[in-house]
């Protein structure tokens, strides 16, 4: 079965259309409370590394190059127990990754999407 994953910014309300919501930025977003963001996890240990995210800057022209990247750092085995976690949660249920990024079409939330829609 296909993985049912999309993405969205944690500063949206929830929606029953949510399914599983999982925060994968590896920082807590300022200004949401825990009840707020209504999480059902949060695997900060699926990010990627301090360095890929200070070189990336959130700077769309890089945002080839990042992905690149990031699914090269996907393959790292501190990635495979949260990517694991994932696949089971999205092969039975719909999941909703959430990022505090102000461009999500353009973060770790997406490219995580399209990643595991194609593993």
């Amino acid at each position: 079965m296909a993985a049912r994953v999309g993405y969205r910014r944690i500063y949206e309300d929830p929606t029953p259309q949510d399914g599983k919501r999982v925060l994968v930025d590896r920082l807590w977003p300022r200004g949401v409370s825990k009840e707020r963001a209504d999480l059902d996890e949060w695997l900060r240990d699926v990010a990627p590394s301090a360095d890929l995210r200070r070189w990336y800057h959130h700077d769309p022209e890089r945002y080839d190059e990042f992905r690149r990247r990031y699914f090269a750092e996907l393959e790292d085995s501190d990635h495979q127990a949260p990517l694991r976690r994932l696949r089971e949660m999205s092969a039975h249920a719909k999941v909703t990754l959430l990022t505090a990024t102000k461009d999500v079409d353009h973060s770790e939330a997406a490219a995580l999407a399209q990643w595991l829609d194609g593993a």
